[in-house]
């Protein structure tokens, strides 16, 4: 089991759903695949200092977390599928 730190921005724009809820989600998807969750920091809502793809603002969550790079690449996967997920990375600590 390696160690990740992973950055999730939602993009809630026009969506009924509250952040605590679209993070709820994907912490139950990352805990499905596998993951053991270590601890989530919700950062709040920044300003991007451009506008890509017409989006101004997204949430940002750190998420840290234990999982095998095959568990990782699965999580990856399933939450690229998520429209409330803006942007994902993921490194290894």
């Amino acid at each position: 089991m390696n160690k990740y730190e992973a950055m999730i921005v939602l993009d809630t724009k026009g969506k009924e759903e509250t952040v605590d809820q679209i993070v709820a989600t994907v912490t139950k998807e990352l805990e499905k695949a596998g993951a053991k969750l270590e601890q989530v920091d919700n950062l709040g809502k920044r300003k991007f200092p451009f506008n890509p793809r017409h989006v101004e603002a997204g949430y940002f969550v750190n998420i840290n977390f234990q999982a095998d790079p095959k568990v990782l690449e699965a999580a990856r996967e399933k939450l690229r599928l998520n429209d409330n997920i803006y942007q994902q990375y993921y490194q290894r600590r």
